[in-house]
């Protein structure tokens, strides 16, 4: 098997995963985030796109229903025995398949947990699952329980995100190097998405972003490149992966002289990324955080200009996005302990002067305040 944590550590994690189930009254948990049956089990594919479920009863008791393609990728990269096959065939109803296995079972009339929010769940099958299961058990929306046990990383757990973030220092080296009046952004991302690779990491969950010109204030990749003009901003976030763990950066360089606006912009940046993360200490809260960036940005009058969020927790996450549960916004209850790791991103966008400025990295939880991952300073950066 090619799992990347000891049997003894996974096996604790369904244990505690039981215990959370237990605690909820429920007699078992229907998975179907990749993100889980990584943590629980190693299992590592993308064949989840289409309807694949991982049963963890109460008990302990536990299998895989998938397709014939992930056969072999569940037994090299997991500790799952148990492994049906559900066969593509026209007008075939894998949900109704599910349903008689939990049937053997003797779950009939019992309390089930429901991973409901999941890329592996569609809604056209979220709507089969249903209509199978109805009458037959309980179903109830458990989508964050093992997301929140996923929080707070084990001592493994954080050396794969200490590897990543090493990953996206090298990421951040490759495209200073590149970065220029008349450099392609096509050679500065394949050289960042490369030195990821070359050091032994994985994809990212989503695209890495680039952006220069007026799309420097994007946020998202997008499809098409250009080079770069003499005068320019080049907005890049991106992540360090490892082991599918995640590390963040988001940085905007500045092709040629630095204007004034640019330079309040990153003053107002570096500020409220340091106000951010002085609040990446036990007993804050997500919300806590993000109030510390929206009070340095307002105070420095960029409140029509910054987002609504300012980043979330970093961990194992598969496609279509590195976003990891729970974010940072206004309000946010969930309190922070150590252990927890997480992207703060300061995002300044101002549409009417066609200027961007963006600061981002990730750190880990402490007692009293943040290990900030990243040891790449964070100057305005000139190219």
């Amino acid at each position: 098997m090619a799992i990347h944590f000891s049997e003894e550590e996974l096996a604790d994690r369904r244990a505690r995963a039981c215990q959370a189930m237990a605690a909820d009254g429920l007699d078992g948990l229907l998975i179907f985030r990749q993100e889980t049956m990584f943590y629980l089990t190693g299992y590592d594919t993308f064949g989840f796109v289409y309807f694949q479920c991982l049963y963890l009863g109460a008990d302990g008791d536990m299998f895989l229903m998938t397709r014939a393609p992930d056969l072999r990728q569940a037994q090299h990269t997991s500790v799952i025995d148990e492994i049906h096959i559900w066969v593509d065939r026209e007008g075939v109803n894998p949900a109704r398949e599910l349903r008689d296995l939990l049937h053997q079972r003797r779950l009939s009339g019992k309390k089930l947990g429901v991973e409901w929010e999941a890329y592996g769940l569609t809604a056209a099958n979220g709507r089969k699952l249903d209509h199978a299961l109805d009458g037959f058990c309980d179903l109830v929306d458990a989508s964050t329980l093992v997301s929140r046990l996923r929080l707070v990383k084990s001592p493994a757990e954080l050396d794969y995100v200490r590897r990543a973030a090493e990953l996206a220092d090298d990421a951040y080296d490759r495209a200073y190097e590149l970065a220029g009046p008349g450099a392609d952004e096509g050679a500065i991302l394949a050289a960042m998405q490369g030195a990821v690779f070359a050091g032994g990491g994985d994809y990212a969950g989503n695209e890495f972003i680039i952006g220069s010109g007026r799309d420097a204030l994007l946020c998202r990749y997008k499809s098409g490149r250009r080079t770069l003009d003499p005068q320019d901003q080049l907005t890049l976030e991106w992540a360090g992966v490892y082991r599918h763990y995640h590390a963040a950066m988001m940085n905007t360089f500045l092709i040629g002289k630095a204007s004034d606006a640019h330079k309040a912009m990153h003053a107002a940046a570096q500020e409220a990324i340091l106000a951010c993360e002085a609040q990446l200490k036990a007993g804050s809260t997500m919300g806590d955080v993000f109030m510390a960036h929206a009070q340095v940005l307002d105070a420095h009058g960029f409140k029509d200009h910054r987002m609504n969020a300012c980043g979330y927790a970093m961990g194992t996450c598969f496609a279509p996005n590195w976003m990891d549960w729970p974010m940072f916004y206004e309000g946010n209850p969930v309190e922070l302990h150590p252990g927890m790791t997480f992207f703060i991103h300061i995002i300044i966008a101002n549409s009417d002067t066609g200027l961007g400025m963006t600061l981002g990295r990730s750190s880990i939880v402490g007692e009293t305040g943040p290990e900030v991952l990243s040891k790449r300073p964070l100057d305005l950066v000139l190219r």
